[in-house]
C-alpha cells in the first residue's frame, strides 16, 4: 500500500479558530437578540445584552478551542494509523 498520497491534518491555524469562533457567535446572537427583544421590547437592551454577552463569548470560545487543540486525550495518531496500514 502507498500511503505517500496520504494526508492528515495536525491541529488547525489560528485564523481557522478565530473564523469558527465568529460563525458560530453570529448564529449565537441571532437566537440571542430575538429572545432579548421578545422580553425587553427594547432594541437599546437588546443591543447591550446581545452585543456584551456574544463579545466574551467569542474570545472564550477562542481560548476553549485553543486549548482542545492542544489537548492529545482523544485522538488517533496519525502515524499508528499508517503503520497498521489503515487509514486516516
Amino acid at each position: 500500500m502507498n500511503n505517500k498520497n496520504r494526508c492528515a491534518y495536525i491541529g488547525e491555524m489560528k485564523r481557522r479558530s478565530w473564523l469558527k469562533s465568529l460563525t458560530w457567535r453570529i448564529i449565537g446572537i441571532a437566537i440571542l437578540g430575538a429572545i432579548s427583544w421578545v422580553i425587553t421590547r427594547d432594541w437599546e437592551q437588546t443591543s447591550i445584552i446581545t452585543v456584551s454577552f456574544h463579545a466574551i463569548r467569542l474570545v472564550l470560545y477562542y481560548y476553549h478551542e485553543r486549548w482542545w487543540d492542544k489537548c492529545e486525550w482523544g485522538r488517533i495518531k496519525a502515524s499508528v494509523q499508517l503503520e497498521k496500514g489503515e487509514g486516516i
